[in-house]
């Protein structure tokens, strides 16, 4: 397995491997839905507000995992929300999706991001570290529909605290059916 944050000019095939993957977990409204996120992230987030990481085998992309910026008002720490992120179905329960995420954890931590957050499974991320949250350690952009699948966790080895201010999101993730 080799990970990479080598994108660009990948974009409709790492979106594609997206959609089909919703789409066969969760139906072919979510693969849509999901899909449509991933072009607009890759395609219309400013480069600092990104970080995209992906796991190739042979070549092929089987798994990415995408953090974009959250912005908390009165607070200067760097903050950014992993969503989305999949594994191509014939791929799934091997550890490509831990160890993608272990790696880009990592990575993140180098370049300087403190907190990283999701909103998804707590048993599958925990895996990694992240860790039930409510939202006055971190308040969300949008109303949480799930408030249980809200998780996040520090990366500096320092306790998390607050963040302070209202939160905003990336124009792609700043949609109510997301959330």
């Amino acid at each position: 397995m080799e990970f990479s944050t080598e994108f660009k000019g990948r974009e409709e095939e790492i979106a594609d491997m997206f959609a089909a993957t919703f789409t066969d977990s969760e139906g072919a409204e979510e693969g849509t839905l999901i899909g449509g996120l991933v072009r607009e992230l890759l395609i219309g987030t400013p480069d600092a507000d990104l970080h995209v990481f992906i796991a190739r085998s042979d070549g092929a992309i089987v798994g990415a995992a995408i953090f974009s910026r959250l912005r908390y008002a009165g607070d200067a720490r760097s903050v950014f929300i992993l969503s989305p992120m999949a594994v191509a179905t014939g791929r799934q329960g091997a550890g490509i999706g831990r160890d993608l995420l272990r790696h880009a954890l990592g990575a993140l931590r180098v370049a300087g991001v403190e907190i990283a957050v999701t909103y998804g499974d707590p048993a599958f991320y925990g895996q990694v570290g992240f860790r039930p949250m409510t939202e006055e350690i971190a308040p969300a952009p949008l109303p949480l529909s799930h408030p249980e699948g809200w998780i996040g966790q520090s990366l500096t080895g320092a306790e998390l605290t607050p963040l302070r201010g209202p939160c905003t999101c990336v124009t792609a993730l700043d949609k109510p059916a997301l959330w």
